[in-house]
């Protein structure tokens, strides 16, 4: 799966996380800090388990199943606001 953002998103980071402006509708995301390394993540081209699989070495409380929710529910969430070209 290859994931990438529609051309009209530009990212800015932040030292809380990430913003996401859609410049043709004028909305704005903020990702926190770990939806900014999810984002990352996938503009690189990791794969979702890839990551679940890293942030559950890097939180090591995380729950696999919950982490793999919040992957997807991020993905989901970027596809229906129509930021992800994907």
């Amino acid at each position: 799966m290859t994931f990438a953002l529609a051309p009209e998103v530009s990212v800015t980071d932040t030292e809380h996380g990430t913003v996401l402006l859609n410049e043709r509708t004028g909305r704005y995301w903020l990702l926190n800090g770990t939806g900014a390394l999810v984002l990352r993540a996938l503009l690189d081209g990791t794969s979702p388990q890839d990551i679940v699989a890293s942030l559950c070495q890097r939180f090591p409380d995380a729950k696999s199943a919950q982490a793999e929710q919040d992957v997807d529910n991020l993905l989901h969430a970027l596809r229906a606001a129509k930021v992800a070209a994907s």
